[in-house]
């Protein structure tokens, strides 16, 4: 636990750690024009993926818009960086716990840390893989974050499934571990490689 964390369940804390991971992998990427687990993505394409998609979410459902960064073609491990600081900012100011997130009609009124952790915290831990495995990295993940996020989406696989967001789940032993396994529910295969280039 880092002494920066007073609280070390809470989403700060959480983000905190995930974000740092992510962080490190991205500035030790070598080659962020290689394919990545996600079909049609390249390595920046992960850093573009959560820099485009979750500052129009946040301002569009608590009202806060994120500093811009440095485009990511040009850096994309500052322009990640940057949001990962900035995001951090959000969910380290002592007002955030009061203020909600709500996006009607599609989620209901929620705290804003605990919106940040649900979608765009579990988002990253989850693309880290996708980062780490394309550019040849400690492809690790956390077991204990693993197997929460697995318990808290398999009861919505259907709704998951239908938004079109994550791909057919993966066939893997059923006795395979649990990153093995949170990859697979999300659409991922647990066994690729890059392909010789």
């Amino acid at each position: 636990m880092a002494p920066s964390d007073p609280h070390p369940g809470s989403a700060a804390a959480r983000h905190r750690r995930v974000a740092g991971t992510f962080t490190e992998r991205a500035g030790a990427a070598g080659d962020w024009d290689a394919p990545t687990p996600v079909a049609g993505w390249a390595a920046r394409d992960v850093v573009r993926h959560l820099v485009e998609w979750f500052p129009s979410f946040l301002t569009a459902g608590a009202g806060i818009e994120l500093p811009s960064g440095p485009p990511v073609d040009d850096d994309p491990a500052a322009t990640w960086r940057h949001q990962a600081s900035a995001v951090q900012v959000v969910l380290d100011d002592p007002a955030s716990a009061g203020r909600t997130f709500e996006l009607v009609p599609h989620i209901a009124a929620t705290p804003l840390p605990e919106a940040i952790d649900r979608f765009y915290t579990s988002d990253v831990f989850m693309h880290t893989w996708d980062l780490a495995r394309a550019t040849a990295q400690d492809d690790r993940l956390d077991p204990d974050e693993c197997a929460v996020l697995l318990g808290g989406m398999e009861p919505f696989e259907e709704v998951m499934r239908a938004s079109g967001q994550y791909g057919p789940k993966v066939d893997v032993a059923p006795n395979a571990d649990v990153q093995t396994r949170l990859l697979a529910f999300i659409g991922r295969d647990p066994d690729w490689r890059p392909p010789a280039r």
